[in-house]
């Protein structure tokens, strides 16, 4: 209920009334006025309730009345009276009814009653309700009521005391509420308050209202009183205590502080009497040194007092909180104060209140903001922040380095000493004694044998001071031990924190407006306010070093787990701040410690230790500075958890990990997490130091890289307890959690992180340098966990990361290496598969991006690192393989990367990926990386380690043709548009399309390079891949050449045909001739194939064929290439210089080829018979066996009809050539280079070597020649027209070479048969085949060619001599073949007698039919024959062979009788003059032969051989004698004395008896004798010559039978009984036959044709046979009865005797 209320006034009325008669009643008797003023008090009362409606008012109008009874009784000093009277007044004013005069009139009976010593307490109580009631009392009323008050304080009685201090406070918080209060009031109006002037004090009062004058007045007397000067306004003050003065300012300042900065009045005051008292009051704290003698100093020294100064100190924190702006110089006075009172020389409690009061000041970061921007940041000005911060750390260093000296518990180490004690202490042993004597661990700091409890002091970011606090006191107290380092611990917990939440949340409201102003403005940049940040940054820079300093040795103090979070949580928030101010050197100093104090003590980590250098460089006033070098002290206090091997490049031996360390561990695992993105450069202290814990904690990275318990192969050297093992499946997971955080990272700091690993790994590397160690993969395993889980940004941190894999990749440490390709290829595979935005396949520069390290894989040496680059490509490939797009050619780049000294399995690996290319994948990769794997292909046809792999290749090749065959039209278009598209990039850059087989259309280029690729091949150094590859080649070229566009054919020719032909025969030739061992000993080479020369030869062989084959099948396509004639010139010479190569197997197939080209074996056309493609070409078979397979196992037909596609490529082809055509193909020119090629082969290879022969020198073999030789009649054909007799005289030459040419022995029994029989061999027969075609075309052909005749003859002629004389061949030696040895390597003549026989015949043939011819005649054809029939006429028995003398006479007779009709019809011509000479010589050599019969001749043979004999005497006399009146007269002349020599002597000597008879050629005398005599007695003597040709011939005989007669008789006249020899017995016998048979003809002449002297010699002879008759033989005796007998006709002589008349 109000005090206003009607009910309240009646109440109040009621009251007074009571009141007054109280009053009344007890003064009756002794105090009568009182009485008598009480009762006209009732009256009044009553007057004024009943005249006033507002009835309180008219009361406080009349208060100075009212009151009046009450004061009275007051004087009356009744204590009764007093008490009630006291009771009514204060009833009066709480019903504010007092009147500022009723109200002083009080104050002064109060003051009264004060003096008098009466009613104390009730007199307070009275004030103070007078002054908190209404606001009546002013000015001097006022200031007499509070000295009131303040001279109570001083009474002797306590509680008054007590009571009155409380009054006071309370009456000097009213005084300065009502202030406030007329503030309030006065809020609206705005006064024009006067300048006030510098220095004045009371002046400037009265521009205050009368409540703030109040406030200014006490206050300012206040002030006076403290410093112990006289009060301006508190007149009657008798005493004061600075104690007290103190309080009460404090609490005037604490709670009034908008008094003093709203109004100068009071600022002045601020500034001219507090602060100037305060540093008064400090002096003798400032001055006092603990421990210094007085006896130093000249005066003695005031000691410190406690009470005053820690009064001081609170007036300082209020000054400082709350008027720092309007004190900013003064404040820095206090604060240096502040800072030197924490010196270790001040006394123990002055300590201890100096840190309470900076505490106080650390939980204000808003304050310490003011500091550091108001002295930090302005130059000549003390750097208070930084001092504050820094005595902080002194301060506690200094705690751990003197001994409290000046505190009770000076050392009060825990029972048992600082040493072993301790370690009891901290291990919660028995022993604890200390603060806290129960038995749990006490938490405390221990350092060097320090050791300090932790106490709780206050809550977190409070600071509740304990001895600021102890007004009380009056004595310093004891500080218990461990409490200063326990505030200073919390001051540096607290500053840390405030400072860091307060930038912090400033920087969030920043980054906030930041956002904002990005969305609102997106093209501006944000601008932000540079002040702030410079505020922050120098709060940073000041106070870090101390901070460092402090916190890193607590941390290395602390024994309690809490407090080594709560100092490892304020070093990361530092840290964490700093980084997102980007301080760089404060930021990695925290950190570097964080780092230190995770490893073991003096760990050589030398990140670490360099960091520490430059930080112990700062200069910041600390004292032991050492405090970063860890000591070895502070391991005695802890738990070892885990002993480990460290990870150094020196051998260390083993190291411990403790608790601590874990803990630390955990913390920068926590730091590198949370505040990844702020750590940029210092990542590399991170992880670095993380790498050591983990190495020591032995984790081993495992899929993926995350890191997994090692397995204990590690070695002895690891021991982790149980309390670890159970934190490490949660460390490796933080670990792992870690990296994966990255991918929140910003990607300057994801750079960070990955440079940080990156140089972390090469340090590694470094390391495993030179040393077998296992090496840290703790980088490397990080970079592959940071890569995978920011596939989404990779393309930003992919060179770095890869770039540095590849160097891991080339480590020699083998494990280090493995790790490399492990990541790197995981990283690429993972890059692959992940759904990338926009996708890959939209992406190729991303793509190829991801695919280039696998590229560079391929420059690694090591085996194990290519063959993971293979094993991925080939998991790409069967993942990935149909999106690869662009990124073909890299993968096949990898795949094709293969050199020969990589080992067979990595190229095993390798040509898998490849078959998996070639099987699946060439339809979706671009056509333009189609020729890549052509190339790709080849290499692995090229490389030397697996056979195998090359023979494979040559297939793929071929699959990949099949596979262009069947997508032609796709392929071409693709490839025309990429080329348009290339052709306009290259016109734009000014440059010309650079590519192979330029300008070829692309399709033909893929071909191309296909052709060209298989041609390397087709000259591998091993004869397998030859031979596959050659096959292939043709194959493919036969099989799908006609997908080519004309012009393309003619590169083929020439580039890769003509090439591989001069590549293979630069082999061929240079090939070593050396003989090749079997391989590995279970291969077995045949003899044909062993040496590389022979194997090369089967190379050359195939190439040629395959040329000529297409040359063949291809003709009518190849010859409308403008160069056909060129390219058949370079292949003729090309066949020619294989058929001259010293290889019988090259030489023979060379003609083959030729024999192909030149159709002698007609093409069948393409459309004829497409499936057997290769039969289609009709090449002889020995050329096609090697060939019959159409490439590897794949048939060739394919169920689109090859016919189909064939025609419709290239229609023209398939038809046979338009009537033109046959022309074109008959063009004279290439037949004529032909023939050159031939004529040069020939020349070549029947030369006979010149010099004298050594064994080996070359000779062409039987088959080759006869090759050779059957090519000519088919060229002929085409070049008849032009031959020449030039060309016959070449043709003539090679023949007559080629049949010269001897064969080995050891291949005579194939070629020739036993010599007995006589056979032509297969080379006679082609010679005299190309002689026939020639001699027939002659036969048929004009006039002009008949000139040809003779030199035909001639030919044949020179071969019938072979007959007796067989040719020589240079100088060699031949053995006849029934003489030579199979087994040796002689020469063997062949037996040539049957090819001259036949030749022989083939003349008398010709001469036949052309005997007539004028050539013939005119070139003595002829004399010729006989001239060359002569030499094996005139042989006879001695010629080789028996048949062919015989051959002989009866084509000698078969000619001449031909061709004597000729002679004798041109005789007048002259032209067979010198064949009679011939004639006769062959005539005499035949007849009278010098050889002699065999003696194995029998009698039936010998008379055969007579008939032969007597047939040539007949021819003489049937077709010369006759006609001698045409014939030279000498060559009567020599016939006639031949037939003489014949009819007389023409027994051979050597007959037996028995043969006599028969061997006597009767036969042949006899026809001798009457052909002589026949032409002798001819009457047709024309001239006197030719009648004396035959009478000499005559007489010639007679004349000898005369002789041989005599003889006879002689002979046998002496030989008495002995018989003559049997040869002159037969000798006379056929002279007796001779005489007879002459008889009986000149019986049948005409007598006139018989000269007269014939006739006398023939009686002349009679005489002599007479003397004959005594003869002793039988056989004499009948001859020469035989001859008596015609001597009958001579006994009449005839009628009449006609003379010759010449005699």
């Amino acid at each position: 209920m109000s005090t206003s209320s009607p009910e309240a006034v009646k109440k109040l009325l009621e009251n007074m009334q009571t009141d007054l008669r109280s009053l009344s009643m007890e003064c009756k008797k002794k105090f009568p006025p009182v009485k008598e003023a009480a009762e006209s008090g009732i009256v009044k009362i009553k007057t004024i309730a009943a005249r006033n409606t507002d009835i309180l008012a008219a009361l406080k109008e009349n208060s100075s009345e009212v009151v009046q009874p009450f004061l009275m009784g007051c004087g009356t000093k009744e204590p009764k009276i007093t008490q009630l009277c006291l009771a009514a007044i204060q009833r009066l004013m709480s019903h504010e009814v007092v009147s500022e005069a009723a109200a002083g009139n009080i104050i002064n009976m109060l003051w009264q009653l004060m003096e008098n010593g009466l009613e104390e307490l009730k007199l307070l109580q009275t004030v103070l309700v007078l002054l908190t009631t209404n606001t009546v009392v002013h000015d001097e009323v006022l200031s007499k009521a509070i000295v009131l008050c303040f001279r109570l304080h001083f009474t002797k009685d306590n509680i008054t005391n007590n009571t009155a201090a409380a009054t006071v406070r309370q009456v000097v918080t009213v005084v300065f509420e009502r202030m406030v209060a007329e503030d309030e009031r006065f809020k609206g109006i705005v006064e024009q308050t006067p300048p006030v002037q510098g220095n004045t004090n009371r002046r400037s009062v009265s521009t205050l209202r009368p409540s703030a004058k109040d406030a200014y007045m006490l206050f300012q007397d206040l002030c006076q009183l403290v410093n112990a000067d006289a009060p301006y306004w508190l007149v009657g003050m008798t005493e004061m205590t600075r104690t007290f003065g103190l309080e009460l300012l404090e609490s005037v300042l604490n709670d009034f502080p908008g008094v003093f900065l709203q109004h100068q009045e009071f600022s002045f005051l601020l500034k001219e009497r507090v602060c100037p008292l305060v540093i008064k009051l400090f002096s003798p704290n400032i001055k006092f040194r603990q421990g210094s003698s007085s006896a130093a100093s000249p005066a003695p020294v005031e000691k410190p007092y406690f009470p005053i100064c820690m009064r001081l100190l609170r007036v300082v924190s209020v000054l400082i909180k709350h008027f720092y702006s309007l004190l900013v110089t003064e404040c820095e006075i206090f604060l240096s104060l502040l800072v030197k009172f924490l010196d270790g020389e001040k006394p123990q409690w002055l300590r201890a209140v100096a840190v309470e009061s900076v505490h106080r000041l650390c939980v204000q970061p808003h304050l310490l903001r003011s500091f550091c921007q108001s002295y930090d940041m302005k130059q000549h000005s003390t750097k208070v922040f930084r001092d504050i911060v820094n005595a902080l750390g002194s301060f506690i260093q200094s705690l751990f380095i003197v001994p409290n000296a000046g505190s009770t518990a000076a050392v009060s180490a825990p029972a048992g000493g600082s040493g072993s004690g301790t370690q009891a202490a901290a291990q919660g042993g028995p022993g604890t004694g200390g603060v806290s004597g129960n038995l749990t661990t006490q938490a405390a700091f221990e350092y060097r044998g320090t050791w300090i409890p932790l106490m709780t002091v206050s809550v977190q970011g409070s600071a509740k001071a304990t001895y600021l606090e102890m007004l009380d006191k009056v004595e310093p107290p004891s500080i218990p031990e461990g409490y200063a380092m326990s505030v200073a611990f919390s001051a540096l917990l607290d500053l840390v924190r405030g400072i860091t939440s307060m930038i912090e949340r400033e920087l969030a409201v920043e980054e906030g407006a930041a956002a904002e102003f990005r969305e609102t403005h997106p093209d501006q940049e944000w601008q932000p306010q540079q002040g702030a940040h410079l505020v922050w940054e120098e709060m940073v820079s000041a106070c870090w070093c101390g901070l460092l300093a402090a916190l890193s040795l607590l941390l290395d103090a602390s024994t309690d787990e809490t407090a080594t979070e709560n100092i490892l949580k304020a070093e990361l928030t530092m840290a964490s701040l700093c980084g997102r101010l980007g301080l760089v050197t404060p930021r990695d100093a925290f950190i570097t410690a964080i780092c230190k104090a995770s490893l073991p003590p003096h760990y050589a980590l030398t990140v670490l230790s360099s960091n520490a250098a430059n930080l112990s460089s700062k200069a910041y006033s600390i004292q032991g500075q050492s405090v970063q070098i860890i000591s070895p002290s502070s391991e005695s206090h802890q738990q070892v958890v885990a002993v480990g091997q460290p990870l150094t490049a020196q051998p260390q031996g083993t190291v411990v990990l403790t608790a601590k360390n874990i803990q630390c561990m955990r913390t920068l695992l926590n730091l590198a997490h949370c505040h990844g993105a702020v750590l940029g450069t210092s990542w590399q202290l991170v992880l670095a130091t993380l790498q050591h814990l983990v190495w020591i904690l032995g984790l081993k990275p495992g899929v993926g890289g995350a890191l997994k318990p090692g397995r204990a192969v590690e070695g002895p050297s690891t021991v982790l307890t149980t309390a670890v093992m159970t934190d490490l499946p949660v460390i490796s997971n933080i670990l792992s959690r870690l990296f994966e955080s990255s991918q929140y990272l910003d990607d300057v700091s994801l750079h960070h992180l990955i440079n940080a690993l990156c140089s972390l790994s090469l340090e590694a590397m470094e390391m495993a340098y030179g040393n077998n160690k296992e090496p840290s993969l703790f980088a490397v395993a990080k970079l592959l966990e940071t890569g995978l889980v920011n596939m989404d940004r990779i393309e930003i941190l992919w060179r770095p990361l890869t770039g540095h894999l590849l160097e891991v990749c080339q480590h020699p440490n083998s494990r280090m290496r493995e790790w490399g390709a492990e990541a790197l290829t995981a990283l690429i595979k993972a890059g692959l598969a992940y759904k990338h935005d926009p996708p890959l396949a939209q992406n190729q520069r991303l793509q190829l991006l991801l695919l280039n390290p696998l590229k560079e894989l391929s420059n690694v040496l090591h085996a194990d690192i290519r063959q993971k680059q293979l094993e991925s490509v080939l998991q790409i490939l069967q993942s990935q393989g149909d999106s690869l797009g662009p990124g073909w050619p890299l993968v096949l780049g990898v795949i094709g990367a293969i050199r020969n000294d990589q080992g067979e399995s990595l190229i095993r690996t390798a040509f898998q990926c490849l078959q998996l290319v070639v099987t699946d994948f060439l339809p979706t990769m671009p056509c333009t990386c189609l020729q890549i794997v052509v190339d790709v292909a080849g290499s692995f046809g090229l490389q030397n380690q697996e056979l195998n792999i090359s023979l494979t290749s040559i297939g793929l090749l071929w699959n990949i043709s099949d596979y262009f065959f069947q997508r032609g039209e796709a392929i071409t278009q693709e490839l025309e548009r990429e080329e348009e598209a290339l052709q306009k990039q290259a016109k734009e850059k000014g440059e010309t399309l650079n590519r192979p087989f330029h300008p070829a259309p692309p399709f033909d280029c893929l071909w191309l390079c296909l052709y060209a690729k298989l041609g390397e091949l087709c000259v591998d150094p091993r004869p397998a891949v030859r031979k596959s590859a050659g096959q292939t080649l043709f194959s493919t070229i036969a099989a799908h050449g006609t997908l080519l566009q004309q012009p393309t054919w003619h590169i083929v020719v020439w580039k890769v045909l003509f090439h591989l032909l001069d590549c293979v025969r630069t082999s061929s030739t240079t090939a070593d001739k050396e003989k090749i061992e079997s391989g590995g000993g279970n291969i077995l080479i045949h003899h044909s194939r062993d040496t590389a020369e022979k194997q090369w030869a089967e190379t050359w062989v195939l190439t040629l064929a395959g040329v000529a084959r297409i040359f063949n099948t291809r003709r009518y396509l190849l010859q409308q290439l403008g160069d056909f004639f060129e390219a058949w010139e370079v292949l003729l010479n090309h066949i020619q210089s294989a058929a001259l190569s010293k290889n019988n197997e090259v030489s023979l197939a060379a003609l083959k080829s030729f024999q192909e080209i030149l159709q002698i074996v007609t093409p069948v056309k393409d459309s004829d018979k497409v499936g057997d493609a290769l039969a289609a070409m009709g090449v002889p078979p020995v050329l096609i066996d090697p060939l019959s397979a159409s490439g590897p196992g794949r048939p060739l037909v394919r169920s689109d009809s090859l016919v189909e596609r064939l025609t419709r490529y290239n229609g023209a082809e398939m038809q046979a050539p338009p009537p033109g055509e046959e022309s074109a193909l008959e063009d004279s020119a290439l037949w004529w280079s032909a023939w050159n090629t031939w004529y040069r082969t020939g020349t070549d290879s029947t030369r006979p070597p010149s010099g004298p022969t050594e064994k080996f020198s070359f000779i062409p073999s039987q088959p080759f020649l006869t090759a050779l030789i059957q090519i000519f009649p088919a060229l002929y054909q085409h070049i008849k027209a032009n031959f020449s007799m030039e060309d016959l005289k070449k043709l003539g030459v090679i023949l007559h070479g080629a049949v010269s040419v001897p064969i080995s022995s050891d291949a005579s029994p194939f070629i020739l048969p036993s010599y007995t029989e006589a056979v032509l061999t297969s080379l006679q027969e082609a010679v005299l085949t190309s002689l026939d075609v020639l001699q027939k075309a002659i036969c048929v052909g004009p006039e002009n060619l008949q000139v040809m005749y003779p030199a035909i003859f001639e030919q044949l002629l020179l071969f019938v001599e072979f007959s007796c004389k067989p040719p020589q061949y240079g100088r060699m030696e031949t053995k006849h073949v029934a003489n030579a040895k199979y087994n040796q390597a002689e020469w063997v003549a062949l037996n040539y007698v049957p090819f001259a026989e036949r030749s022989l015949e083939v003349v008398v043939d010709l001469y036949h039919k052309t005997a007539c011819h004028k050539a013939v005649i005119n070139e003595k054809v002829l004399q010729n024959i006989i001239k060359t029939l002569r030499m094996p006429l005139g042989l006879k028995y001695a010629c080789p062979s028996e048949s062919t003398w015989k051959l002989a006479v009866s084509s000698l007779l078969k000619v001449l009788s031909i061709g004597l009709p000729v002679a004798r019809q041109h005789a007048s011509s002259g032209k067979f003059d010198t064949m009679w000479p011939e004639l006769a010589n062959a005539f005499e050599d035949f007849l009278f032969t010098k050889s002699t019969p065999p003696d194995n001749l029998s009698i039936q043979e010998f008379q055969k051989n007579e008939a032969i004999d007597v047939e040539v005497v007949q021819l003489i006399s049937t077709e010369i004698l006759p006609f001698a009146n045409f014939i030279p007269k000498d060559f009567v002349g020599q016939i006639m004395a031949m037939l003489n020599r014949g009819s007389i002597h023409s027994q051979s000597p050597s007959f037996t008896e028995a043969e006599i008879d028969v061997r006597m050629r009767e036969d042949f005398s006899k026809v001798c004798f009457e052909t002589l005599l026949q032409f002798s007695f001819s009457n047709k003597v024309s001239t006197p010559q030719e009648g004396y040709i035959s009478r000499m011939a005559l007489s010639v005989l007679l004349k000898r039978s005369q002789d041989v007669l005599r003889r006879y008789v002689e002979d046998e006249r002496l030989s008495g009984r002995c018989p003559l020899p049997r040869q002159q017995v037969t000798e006379i016998i056929f002279v007796l036959k001779a005489i007879s048979t002459l008889m009986d003809s000149l019986k049948k002449t005409q007598p006139e044709n018989v000269d007269g002297n014939t006739w006398a010699q023939v009686i002349a002879l009679y005489p002599t046979l007479v003397e004959c008759i005594t003869c002793s033989s039988s056989e004499v005796s009948s001859a020469l009865k035989e001859a008596l007998g015609p001597f009958k006709d001579f006994m009449q002589p005839p009628v009449s005797r006609v003379q010759n008349g010449e005699s």
